[in-house]
Order: C-alpha cells, then structure tokens, then sequence
C-alpha cells in the first residue's frame, strides 16, 4: 500500500481524499494556488506546496506543476478528485512515465470516455444505448445550424471535452445554435483548453440516472446501483438521491449490466460512472461516461457502506475488488444537496466574499454501519444519518476563480420519506452568512409536492420555477407555528431585556401577555401564557399552540418544539422583532403590543430607489465582451454584454426598449455586485 498520496485538487473534493486517506495511514500531500494559501484542504494535508497564480490555468491544470510537487514530496500516487486533470490522458501518461501510480483509470480508457464523441461509438459496439446525435466534430455556427435542423430541436450543444455543466446549451432554434455554439465554445476553451464541439438530440421530460461502476485491474467489474441526478440546473446538478424512485429492480440490473460492460469494453479500473438518460417508460440512453469519481459518489457510499475512494487507493495500488455484484446491497435512502455560492434570488449568480459565519449541522452516523464499513441487516426506522462534505470554514473566503460548490449535504434514512424529513431539519440548521447561497431554494424544493412525490425531470427548475426563485410564502399551518414560535421567542427576549436594565423587580409579570405578530403581509393577535417549561400561545380564534425551547436571546439558531413537532428557525435581530429563515422563506416578524401594532399601520412605506434605467452587474465578475455602442437603440431581450464568473459566461440582456446613453465599463474591467454597467433613456 502506498505511504503517501498527493491530490492533485482543491476544496471539499480535496478534503474528501484526505479523510479516507488518514484513516487508511496515508500520508498526504496537498497543491495549492495563490488563493488557496489558507484553505482547509492545506490545513488538513500532511503536507502542502504552492504551485502557482488563482487562475486554475496557471496551477491546478499545469501538469508540470503537478509533478514538481510530486517530486518535491516523493508521493507514490496521485488522487486527482473531480475536474481539473481528473480526465486529462496527459496527465496520467506523465505519471505512468514518472513511475507514480494514478489513483484513476488507464489513460487509454481516459481518452477513449473523455472524448463524448469516441465515447458513444465504442457504447455502441459494446451494445449500449446512445442518443441519436451527430457523431462528428462542428466547425462553425453555420454548420451546428445544419445538423441542428436534420436531426431536430431541440437539440444539446456539447464540448467534447466538457462535464460539470460546462460547455452545454439547450437550443430550440437557428438562433439559439448560433449564439449558444460559440458561447459554449468559449467556455469550453476556458475550462478545458478544448474547444470540440458537437450535437445530439434533447430528449424532452427526461430523467438523468446514473450507474456507478467499480472495477480493478484483475477482471472484475461491478455496478453499485444508480443515482437520480434529474435535479438539474443549467445542465448543472443540485439535488442528488440514492436509489432513484422511478426505477425497477429489472432496469437497474440491465443499466448496470451496459455499464459494466462498457466499463469492461475499454479495460476500466477504479471508480467511474455511467450516465444515462432514461425516459418516461424506462427506456434508457448512454450519455457519457466519467471516468473519475463523481461530485454525487457520497449517496452511493451511504446506501452501499462501500467507501469509493478507499477501493480507488486500493485498485490503484493492484488490489482485487473485496467484493462481488453479489455482496452488493442497497440499504435505505439517501440525499445529497449541493451548497453552491449563488444567489438564488438573483437568477443564482455566483457569489463570493468571506463567509463570516459557516455552521454546518452536526454529522451523524447512521448506526448500522459496522467495523469494516459494510451495512448489517435491514436499515432501523427513525435513525437517520447526517454527512457535510465540505472545504471551507468560517471566516474563510469563496474566490471568483474556482467552483461555486462550497459544500454537499447529505443525509440518510430507512427510506424516501425519512431521508427526505432529515435533509429539511439539516438544511434549516446550516448557517451560512456572509455570501449569496442556495439554502432557501434546496429547502423550497425539498418542501415541493412534485419532488417529494418523485415525479420528476431535468426539467423540473426550469418548470417550477420558470421567473426564477422568489422565495418561499409559507402556508397557513406553518405560519402560524413559527408565529407562535417567535412569540414565545420574543417574550424570552423582553424578559432577558428587563433582567439586563434592572428595572422590574418581578420582570416575568410585568412582561406582557398580549401582542401582534406581523410577518407575510399577516398579523396574528395572540396571548402568551408561560410556566417553567414552555409558552402556549393562544391565537385569536382560540386555537393554541405548546412552543417549548432553550433558545436564549443572541443565539442564531433556534431549535423548538410547536406543539411536539420540531421546528428549526435561524434568528436574526431586527428593530421591533426578528428577521426568521426557516424551510426557504426568508421573513421579517415583527411582534408589537397591540398598541404599537395599530400604529404600525399608519407609518409610510420608504421606497426603494429606482434603477430601471441601469444596467447592473448581478454578481461579482470580468466583462468579457460588451454588444452595444453610446447611441445604439435596443429591444427587449436583445444581448448587451457577457460576464464571466466561477468558470461560467453570462449573458446580460435588456429587460425594455431604450437608447443607451453611456457605457461604464469595458471587456477586461473587474465589477461587484450591482456595479452600473451602463444607463439608458
């Protein structure tokens, strides 16, 4: 076994490898850029070396950088996570050259899955199902148009070389090939200095299941269930579940039998993954394989109680699998959300900054793991487990340069609907300031009738979200528990309030029992009756509510129990009551006297001020290319410039008519959030 590994990434990935290797006895050896100097990875490795500038270009995709570390540290093999030079055939053929083992597949199997092109062909002589598509590289825009019409939109425009979401548009029209093939082109350029192109058919109300294979170098090949990664956003995924609620035990053995088979097909060892797409009769077709391990592997890992990177190490270092297809069983559910720096409210651009607070819930095992990491019986009803892959800490920064995922969410129960109820109470409990982030929207889809049935597609955002997301408005039944809950809360806050002045004697009785809650544009009129173990709140109508908590005022997350059903709130302070966040809805509550209440109601509403003649930076970026002059007159949805973040080229559009009147900023300036590109008339 290898005494020291280096991982040739970043990150949580990055942090992931290293906890499989401590526990393995292997040292570990981290890389690093200019802007990952502090980074948790760095912290948790054995040792660390900097390998160049923040841009990804200029380090963490430099093999020759690579491989002066390796040399540097004397590492005997390398994990390169996912992304980067995970599936990069260079890159493992100058190990190889080297003598360093690749904690990955041969790079022969690389180029021939890397490449979607190749890919598909070998899928087919293996006997796989593949999309109808064009098979060959596009030159220009003129000539995706062509194939686009002879094959049919809609259609998907792929890198070859892409993954990750990068590289990819949906067109339904000449246009849309036309503006969608060169920006796809671009990122692609920009992500994996490749810039092929083709084009495939865009199968409609799709899902996207994936197979994970495990293959050593000794013959065996086995499937370890699928994944359902339909939640999709901008070809990008979000929400993550094992095993997937629409298939069959029939086609979950032929999926993982093609798998294994064109896994087998290209001489495949280590880790990789079979995506396919799958129809609404269960007929499924190859997309693509990874031949690394993939962002999404922890559902398989808690369903499976196989550690995937540990059998990675093992295969590289010419170990035979432990196990056959036999032994494989799937135990329980699990989730995985991805924490990604974006704003949701905001189209989910990206977003960066210094997380000034980073409070994961805590993680639990599940307890039916036992010594060697293998399910033991049937998974136990009510016990559910709680994983946060992660790579940053509080007070750490999210750069511009890199990946907006910050972190994976996982969680596990005996089935759909308890692994489901565990994600909600985990998503309420992480705590996250500082940044734009996608909490509200993970816990608005987790509370979605469509998703929680698991009728679902790679269309489901852009279906139920067609204006982007707004936020959640709760309904009745939890509006009135979380205003029974910021009563109850609030009275803690008075009474902690005339304790610190010193100016009540008997504070608990002079506090008053009747107030006014306001939030989502409602009042609820309640009274208040409190003894030593809680509050019942009363409402109006008579009906009432038992809040009971040990929530003290400053505190930033609030556990409570209204009327013995949990219920978590993150709290902040605000004049008059609290600002409550709680299953996607971000609400003001203000708790009020009734007659302060009363007043409230006559006080002018401030407006906020008008920019609808401004163009505005939506996030923090470079402007690669401005589309209009002084002068120019532009239409509604005509494009006027790009911004380039994390990785991703976003077109700015016009939102109405309008002549521009001045321009300030050009390709190459840097700008912050609601920086003002240019104004209209």
């Amino acid at each position: 076994m290898f005494k020291k590994i280096l991982i040739a990434n970043r990150g949580e990935i990055a942090c992931r490898v290293i906890k499989t290797a401590r526990k393995m006895g292997i040292a570990t050896v981290a890389v690093y850029s200019d802007a990952d100097r502090n980074a948790l990875h760095v912290r948790m490795a054995d040792e660390a070396v900097h390998i160049g500038p923040p841009p990804a270009s200029e380090s963490y995709i430099v093999i020759d950088r690579i491989m002066e570390a390796i040399k540097a540290t004397g590492a005997e093999a390398v994990h390169p996570g996912y992304g980067f030079l995970s599936e990069n055939r260079k890159f493992a053929e100058a190990l190889e050259k080297a003598g360093v083992a690749f904690i990955g597949p041969p790079a022969a199997a690389i180029e021939a899955m890397g490449d979607k092109i190749t890919s598909k062909k070998i899928a087919q002589d293996a006997g796989v199902s593949t999309v109808p598509g064009h098979m060959g590289l596009i030159e220009d825009a003129d000539e995706a148009v062509k194939i686009s019409g002879q094959i049919g939109y809609p259609v998907m425009l792929k890198a070859s070389a892409g993954g990750g979401g990068k590289g990819m548009r949906i067109a339904w029209s000449e246009d849309e090939v036309r503006e969608g093939f060169q920006a796809s082109k671009n990122e692609a350029a920009s992500s994996f200095g490749d810039d092929r192109m083709f084009i495939e058919k865009f199968v409609t109300q799709p899902r996207h299941i994936e197979i994970q294979v495990l293959a050593d170098s000794h013959g065996n090949c086995i499937y370890l269930g699928e994944r359902e990664c339909s939640i999709q956003r901008r070809n990008q995924k979000v929400i993550e579940e094992a095993p997937s609620p629409f298939l069959d035990e029939t086609t979950r053995k032929a999926m993982g039998e093609q798998a294994c088979a064109l896994a087998q097909a290209v001489g495949y060892t280590s880790a990789g993954t079979v995506e396919f797409i799958v129809d609404g009769d269960r007929n499924f077709y190859f997309l693509e394989m990874n031949t690394r391990l993939q962002v999404e592997h922890p559902v398989t890992e808690l369903i499976t109680g196989v550690d995937l990177v540990e059998q990675m190490i093992r295969v590289a270092a010419g170990e035979k699998l432990p196990m056959t297809q036999d032994d494989v069983a799937l135990t329980g559910w699990a989730m995985e959300s991805r924490l990604y720096a974006e704003d949701p409210y905001r189209n989910f651009l990206p977003s960066i900054g210094r997380l000034t607070r980073y409070r994961p819930p805590q993680e639990v095992q599940a307890g039916p793991l036992n010594d060697s990491g293998k399910w033991q019986g049937d998974a136990p009803r009510g016990e559910t487990a709680v994983r946060n892959d992660t790579g940053v800490f509080e007070g750490g920064e999210i750069s511009m340069f890199y990946d907006p995922m910050i972190a994976k969410l996982c969680t596990w129960g005996a089935d759909r609907a308890e692994a489901l109820e565990a994600m909600r109470v985990a998503l309420d409990s992480f705590e996250v300031e500082g940044i734009g982030h996608n909490l509200p929207f993970l816990s608005a889809v987790m509370d979605h009738p469509r998703f929680v049935s698991g009728e679902i597609t790679t269309a489901f955002i852009a279906e139920e979200y067609p204006e982007g997301f707004a936020g959640v408005t709760l309904p009745d039944d939890d509006l009135r528990r979380v205003a029974a809950a910021s009563a109850a809360m609030h009275r803690v806050a008075e009474i902690r309030r005339t304790r610190v002045t010193g100016r009540m004697d008997n504070h608990e009785r002079r506090v008053g029992t009747d107030w006014v809650v306001r939030l989502q544009e409602q009042d609820f009129a309640v009274t208040i009756s409190a003894d030593h173990d809680g509050s019942t709140v009363t409402f109006e109508d008579g009906h009432a509510m038992r809040v009971t908590s040990d929530w003290t005022p400053g505190d930033q997350l609030a556990r409570l129990e209204v009327d013995g059903a949990p219920l978590v709130l993150k709290v902040g302070k605000i004049p008059g009551g609290f600002r409550v966040r709680t299953r996607g809805a971000d609400l003001k509550v203000h708790v009020r006297s009734p007659r302060h209440a009363q007043l409230a109601e006559i006080m002018p509403e401030k407006l906020p001020p008008d920019t609808s003649r401004m163009l505005l930076c939506p996030m923090p970026g470079l402007i690669v290319k401005v589309d209009v002059e002084v002068g120019d007159e532009v239409q509604d949805g005509q494009a006027l410039c790009t911004v380039e973040a994390m990785k991703m080229e976003n077109i700015l559009r016009a939102e109405r008519k309008g002549v521009v009147v001045k321009i300030n900023a050009d390709p190459g300036d840097s700008l912050a959030v609601d920086d003002v590109i240019m104004e209209f008339e």
